[in-house]
């Protein structure tokens, strides 16, 4: 089995959930982790672990695992692609993926090499179930029913805006793909909570829901990083009506994203250059071994 060096970029709760995920898998070894700060204030947990500023102080890197904001993921990607190392990533803005996926195209294919974008829990394996929902079942509606739980794309978002000193933001279905914002934060002493309050309700990421904006004293007293999903698709089998099919889950939301890129980096490795979603990627890529080793079992 060959073994995959991956560098780490970015060491927030998905960063730190990445590199266990990374560390148990049988075919990745760890490059090193790139954080702004690099070994200053290093976490206990890092010591023993090359960590550096820049991902080219790593050495022999197949693939960097992007643990980064969202609204950071290209920056990060067209400087690290040119420099013939894959990377994946968890960008969650789904309106922005068909754009950052030609963007990213362009640059891997120049540089013969792969970036699978959107690889989390959604987008991501929700999006190979939507997939094979709509395979099955060509006719219907399929609706995406989030949480109740922490949106960490969400939180991030309302973490920069300015007064903010920190911030969750909860995910509350409401039924049939609509949802709720319920999003607490602390005020940074000397800013307006309600001037806060509108820049969140007009940001991208909370524009098209409900939302609902409150101050807390504590965020932290608060917080709980667990979430989950559930998928319905009710439609039409060739001419039968009434098929109903359903996926649910229930999980730790930075736990999954983390093993998810995991997963996707171990299939990037294993494309040709180019920009991939995980709908465009074969499963049985996603795990590792060879093929025959998991037909044998799965099928």
């Amino acid at each position: 089995m060959k073994t995959i060096r991956a560098a780490i970029v970015g060491y927030g709760n998905i960063g730190r959930f990445a590199l266990e995920a990374l560390l148990e898998a049988p075919d990745f070894q760890l490059a090193g982790i790139v954080r702004r700060s690099g070994a200053d204030n290093l976490p206990e947990e890092l010591k023993g672990y090359t960590v550096v500023k820049d991902i080219r102080d790593l050495s022999d890197v197949d693939v960097a695992i992007l643990c980064t904001p969202s609204r950071s993921v290209e920056s990060y990607a067209k400087e690290i692609l040119p420099l013939g190392i894959n990377t994946v990533d968890s960008f969650d803005i789904h309106t922005g993926i068909p754009a950052l996926r030609q963007t990213l195209d362009k640059i891997a294919k120049a540089h013969g090499v792969k970036s699978v974008i959107s690889a989390g829990w959604d987008p991501g394996s929700d999006s190979i179930v939507r997939a094979l929902l709509q395979a099955i079942v060509p006719k219907g509606i399929t609706y995406t029913n989030f949480g109740p739980g922490m949106s960490m794309g969400h939180t991030v978002a309302v973490k920069a805006i300015e007064g903010v000193k920190a911030a969750l933001s909860m995910t509350i279905p409401v039924g049939t793909g609509i949802h709720r914002r319920m999003v607490y934060v602390e005020v940074k002493e000397g800013y307006d909570f309600k001037q806060i309050e509108q820049a969140i309700k007009t940001d991208p990421y909370f524009v098209h829901d409900e939302t609902h904006v409150t101050q807390v004293d504590s965020v932290d007293a608060l917080k709980d990083m667990g979430h989950g999903v559930n998928l319905t698709r009710k439609g039409v089998s060739g001419r039968t009506q009434n098929q109903l099919l359903e996926f649910d889950m229930k999980i730790n939301n930075p736990a999954l994203t983390g093993q998810i890129l995991v997963c996707a980096a171990r299939a990037a490795i294993r494309r040709t250059p180019g920009c991939y979603t995980m709908i465009e990627l074969p499963v049985i890529d996603l795990l590792p071994g060879e093929p025959d080793e998991w037909i044998g079992k799965l099928v």
